[in-house]
């Protein structure tokens, strides 16, 4: 098989596995389960707190230890039989415990990946910035994939869903032994301390103002994404309570209507070089502020019959507002940093956005949606939720464009955009 198209096996796989629960658990969890918002909300942090210190520890690892491919094959191995036994669980509190040690072993591998195919096609005369991007992609597609599968086979409410990831994640574990060899790099190179390995001196950049508004707005972002991550699907599941909308397509199919999110994903990166000429990196973020603005506020007034249009705009504005500010802050980050801690901010970058971001938003809309928006009879004030998350944006938004000062410069851009190796998008 030819190497780039096993790579592309790879990334469809990596991303199939989070896609085949990460939108639907919220049904999984409200409708079939009916636990509490409160303990939802700490389901989705486990992602955060792993994020925080699991990617970095399993760097060092396959850095100085083990080869990346076989180290990468056994998490994953590791978090199928994890995935496959979340079925098994009857309380949310186990249910934390279950999904983080789940976590712990997933969110290594999102860097993983990238290391082990960076590697192959290095190895092979590959020319990463170039070759990269189209297998990449490739990673989207199963996410959208995975969640027609689930949807198709009516799995979003059903904890059959985890048995797929669970197959899923096994089949890229075994997989990846038969992957080229990707041995330690450093293996014979003098040991750096914890805090060089973790990149924890990048932290000497809250220092600065202008970066320590930066990470601050980063992390409040983060949080935000993880709303309709957590939410939107369980949404949507929920106008099968009303008789008139129970027949259409968005309350029988909600992961396939989310997933047009992903696929605004890939079309939206293709604009991000054009508005960060035009407009520069301050601008292009606060677009991406305003456009979660109008995600929010599109599903608030949004439903599944006339209203329809509405959700579906808000997916298409999903593309924009996690794109813009993602592709566009670490360039941010490339432009204002020196060359020997680069790396190490661009991981604080994604530790505020991915980690601390995550916790934030996942832990705190868990405990407002239980004790502000859950009735009597435990459903839930989907208007009230999402306008409270829309205004939640737009102040953040009003505050960034006031407190954020960098000045719009076209050929630190161009620059850093030339530089960059390809990010990792969370989906």
């Amino acid at each position: 098989m030819n190497i780039k198209l096993r790579l592309i096996v790879l990334s469809f796989l990596q991303f199939f596995i989070w896609g085949s629960w990460l939108i639907t658990i919220g049904a999984y969890w409200f409708q079939t389960k009916e636990w509490s918002g409160a303990q939802f909300g700490a389901i989705f942090s486990t992602m955060g707190i792993a994020s925080i210190f699991m990617p970095s520890l399993m760097g060092i690892v396959a850095d100085k230890y083990m080869n990346a491919e076989k180290l990468y094959g056994i998490l994953h191995i590791l978090g199928g039989i994890v995935l496959f036994t979340v079925p098994l669980v009857t309380d949310p509190g186990t249910m934390f415990w279950v999904m983080l040690l789940n976590m712990i072993f997933y969110m290594p591998t999102l860097a993983l990946s990238i290391a082990v195919s960076y590697y192959v096609l290095k190895s092979r005369g590959g020319d990463v910035v170039r070759d990269y991007p189209p297998i990449r992609v490739w990673g989207t597609v199963g996410f959208i994939v995975a969640m027609w599968t689930v949807s198709l086979l009516g799995f979003e409410k059903s904890a059959n869903q985890f048995y797929v990831a669970s197959a899923a994640a096994i089949l890229l574990g075994f997989y990846s032994f038969t992957l080229p060899k990707c041995p330690p790099t450093a293996k014979d190179t003098p040991s750096r301390s914890l805090i060089d390995v973790l990149g924890l001196k990048s932290f000497a950049l809250l220092r600065d103002t202008k970066m320590l508004t930066f990470f601050l707005f980063a992390m409040l972002l983060g949080a935000a994404l993880q709303l309709t991550n957590a939410y939107g699907d369980t949404f949507l599941h929920d106008f099968d309570k009303i008789p008139a909308y129970q027949d259409t397509v968005a309350v029988k199919y909600p992961a396939i209507i989310m997933s047009i999110s992903q696929i605004s994903e890939t079309l939206f990166i293709l604009a991000i070089p054009f508005f960060l000429r035009r407009f520069g990196i301050k601008q292009v973020m606060f677009f991406s502020m305003i456009a979660w603005v109008l995600r929010f506020g599109l599903f608030a007034y949004g439903n599944p019959g006339d209203g329809l249009w509405m959700i579906i705009l808000s997916c298409i504005v999903y593309g924009m507002a996690f794109d813009f500010f993602n592709i566009s802050g670490s360039l941010f980050v490339e432009s204002q940093t020196a060359p020997s801690i680069r790396a190490s901010a661009q991981g604080l970058f994604m530790m505020m956005t991915n980690g601390f971001g995550a916790v934030l938003g996942s832990s705190l809309s868990g405990i407002i949606i239980q004790e502000y928006f859950t009735n009597a009879d435990n459903t839930k004030d989907w208007h009230s939720i999402w306008i409270t998350f829309a205004l939640y944006a737009l102040v953040i938004a009003v505050l960034f464009i006031i407190l954020f000062k960098h000045e719009h410069n076209p050929q630190e851009v161009t620059s850093a955009h030339a530089e960059q190796h390809p990010q990792l998008a969370a989906e």
